[in-house]
């Protein structure tokens, strides 16, 4: 805060609302009553994370002026306490901070139990079923809520002097329980691996608050693990010894003789493997992995090549099929041709145990694959469809009238990631279909893999020219290695319709390294914008107002904004907040719920951040999209109805599992289609312009693109056709006999 700032005070007051707060930080902007009415509030600024209003709170700080906002209490430190008065505890009880109490049952326990009501709960929470309406289930919920509440508060109290957020005190509550404040003082670096939120970064800040020392080997080892699984974040299986030294090195700040021998020790207890792999090219390198990507580049490069040989086939009708015959008939369903590459596609999944189809938009992939499952299904065969995410799967079934699941529903994952279906258990198919398989990671692809019976077809289906998985690998492109011997069949040939098609043509001219055609085309325009903030208010006003007004589209179903980066102007997170407020602006009968930095609200566009497998039927998974249906103040729950048509409760506290979803990444678009996709492109986002970034983005559209941003910014991401090489040994392994196993 810039302003006067006067010598310490104390100030006791209830919090009436929150204003702003960081989530990251703890930085709050808050407006308490402190006795002279709610007309006349005091703004008090700090490190408050954790307040909630009708909290009374007991702060220590300094009085201070802004130049802008006037008077305010910049606060140090604070303690909760707790109102003596009637009126103080009815809001206080009221104020959702107990779930299981909103307002009117506030009222009520108040009511019958005067200031006793705080006391009545502590001590004797088995009187709340002498007031009205409270049974034996609620009465028992909400002591158990203000126990938690407590024990959050006491773990909070002590998480404070490390900068920990509410949030993720919660999270460490809800994993380790009484055990907690134990497990942050002597073992803090667990919870970079236990407690989701908690990256090593964090787990360090903790570790050093407790006395830890900077070179000790149980912090050593704990960054080197972190190293490797943030370079999993970035797509990489491995990376090479030489380059995990010299990172754990500059994250850790110690001498890279500690580093080599920790790594050795890890070695040995086997918290990772070393393994000498060929490089990029052909150089041997030493590349360490965490062990679950090393197993699963092992077992799903096996697993490829039995399921490849299998000696017996689930389809034996195609093994002698006359094909003439065949796609005769098929052409008497369907009414339209094949063309020869399309028909080369189709015998090679039918005949062959694993194959690749892949080809760009408008090359007729959705045409082959409805073809397949129907000559398949013609002879009888038990043909199973699945897809990465729920839009995918909703479009396969739309393409092929058979019902298709999403890889983590098919495979029914539970907590802890472990499948229903595998090996042992099989799942009962002919022929299992994966669509947008770009979109497959190195852990998922082994997971389905494991699950496809002996004999048994499986034809992965995608755009190998696409962005390649958010997680680690790049299994699509591996596959299709040259050296890979998975039969695999690439359309190129663009149909006469898609080419009438500004998108697929568009689309196309990218991917060549052309630049796209912007005039005279209805279905994909430019706004010219030289800088990022022009960019994110010309953004907003297309999806809010123009496409609206001229295609009649919605701007929250039918209209996607793809942003090459989370931050800037133009970036997802600051675009979010600007169409949050024109596209579902805050309103008296619109509920809400601030959560952090951020507002949550009933029709609010939103995408899940994590895996989580302890969600809905099934779990629910990191891109699952969905809308806001319902806020609830007394259950303390957000409703989220997901675009598998899934209603999923998400508690206040798991809120950070969700951000807005008005602009997304295009990486976190990447299996989705929408009827139209705004594109800024500017060059605050020059080190992401890349070409398939740019295609990626282009092909998720149906109807309409919309660039908005500069010629240059364009320009640049069609001319780097870099996309980054990714360490894995994928291809090397399905080259070769030897596993390692």
């Amino acid at each position: 805060m810039t302003g006067s700032v006067t010598k310490a005070a104390v100030v006791q007051g209830v919090l009436e609302r929150i204003t702003y707060a960081n989530e990251d930080t703890g930085y709050t902007v808050a407006k308490v009553d402190t006795g002279r009415g709610a007309n006349d509030l005091l703004t008090v600024v700090g490190a408050l994370a954790g307040v909630q209003p009708g909290e009374a709170l007991r702060m220590r700080g300094r009085w201070g002026s802004h130049p802008q906002y006037g008077r305010q209490f910049q606060v140090d430190d604070y303690t909760t306490v707790l109102p003596a008065t009637v009126q103080g505890i009815r809001r206080y009880l009221g104020s959702g901070l107990i779930k299981g109490i909103g307002p009117k049952m506030a009222e009520r326990i108040v009511d019958h139990f005067g200031t006793d009501a705080l006391d009545v709960i502590e001590d004797a929470p088995d009187r709340l079923i002498e007031v009205p309406g409270l049974g034996p289930k609620r009465t028992r919920l909400i002591a158990d809520a203000w126990e938690e509440q407590k024990a959050i508060k006491e773990v909070m109290v002590f998480l404070q002097g490390v900068e920990v957020t509410t949030s993720l005190a919660v999270r460490i509550y809800k994993k380790y329980g009484d055990a907690s404040i134990n497990v942050v003082q002597k073992e803090p670096y667990r919870l970079a691996t236990d407690v989701w939120g908690i990256g090593f970064k964090t787990a360090d800040t903790i570790a050093q608050a407790v006395g830890i020392p900077h070179d000790s080997p149980q912090r050593v080892m704990a960054g080197i693990q972190f190293t490797l699984s943030e370079s999993t974040g970035d797509g990489h299986c491995y990376l090479p010894e030489e380059r995990l030294i010299s990172a754990a090195v500059k994250i850790l700040g110690v001498e890279a003789g500690l580093v080599i021998e920790c790594v050795a020790e890890l070695v040995a207890t086997e918290g990772v493997v070393r393994e000498t792999v060929p490089g990029p090219e052909g150089e041997p390198v030493r590349a360490v992995y965490l062990l679950p990507f090393h197993r699963a580049e092992i077992g799903l490069s096996a697993g490829l090549r039995t399921l490849l040989n299998a000696p017996v086939d689930r389809l034996p009708a195609f093994a002698g099929v006359d094909w003439d015959v065949a796609l005769e008939w098929l052409r008497g369903r369907t009414r339209a041709d094949l063309a020869e590459a399309q028909r080369e596609a189709v015998r090679t999944a039918l005949t062959r145990r694993v194959c690749v189809l892949t080809g760009g938009p408008g090359c007729g992939k959705s045409f082959t694959v409805a073809s397949i499952v129907t000559l398949a299904r013609a002879k009888h065969a038990k043909v199973v469809l699945a897809a990465p995410t729920g839009r995918a799967a909703k479009r396969l079934t739309e393409l092929t009238g058979v019902d298709a699941l999403t890889v983590h529903r098919l495979l029914e994952l539970r907590p802890g990631g472990e499948a229903a279906y595998d090996r042992d258990h099989p799942l009962d198919c002919d022929l299992l279909v994966v669509d947008e398989a770009s979109m497959l990671d190195l852990i998922l692809a082994n997971k389905l893999v494991k699950a496809v019976p002996p004999g048994a077809h499986l034809l992965f289906v995608g755009d190998v020219d696409q962005l390649p998985s958010v997680g680690a690998g790049q299994v699509l492109r591996d596959l299709l290695d040259d050296g890979s011997p998975i039969p695999s069949v690439r359309l190129t040939h663009v149909f006469r319709q898609a080419q009438q098609s500004g998108v697929v043509s568009n689309a196309h001219r990218v991917n060549t390294g052309e630049p796209p055609l912007v005039q005279g085309l209805d279905d994909f325009f430019l706004f010219p914008c030289e800088d990022a903030e022009s960019a994110a208010e010309v953004t907003v006003d297309v999806v809010a107002r123009r496409i609206p007004r001229r295609f009649g589209l919605d701007p929250r179903r039918d209209v996607q904004v793809l942003a090459p980066m989370k931050g800037g102007p133009a970036g997802a997170a600051g675009l979010n907040t600007a169409l949050q407020a024109a596209v579902t602006p805050a309103a008296e009968d619109v509920p809400e719920k601030r959560f952090g930095g951020r507002v949550f609200r009933v029709g609010d566009k939103v995408t899940q951040i994590r895996n989580n497998y302890d969600k809905g039927r099934n779990g629910v998974f990191n891109g699952t999209m969905g809308v806001v249906t319902g806020i609830d103040t007394v259950a303390q729950e957000v409703g989220v109805r997901t675009d598998e048509d899934e209603d999923v409760a998400y508690d206040f506290a798991e809120l950070d599992e969700l951000t807005h979803a008005y602009a997304i990444t295009v990486h976190r678009s990447q299996g989705s289609e929408y009827p139209a996709v705004v594109i800024p492109v500017t060059t605050s986002a020059w080190m992401m312009l890349q070409r398939n970034l740019l295609y990626t983005a282009i092909t998720r559209a149906k109807r309409l693109v919309v660039l908005v941003g500069s010629r240059r910014a364009i320009a640049q991401a069609v001319r780097n056709a870099s996309s980054g090489r990714r360490h894995t040994a994928l291809a090397h392994r399905l080259s070769t006999a030897d596993d390692g196993v």
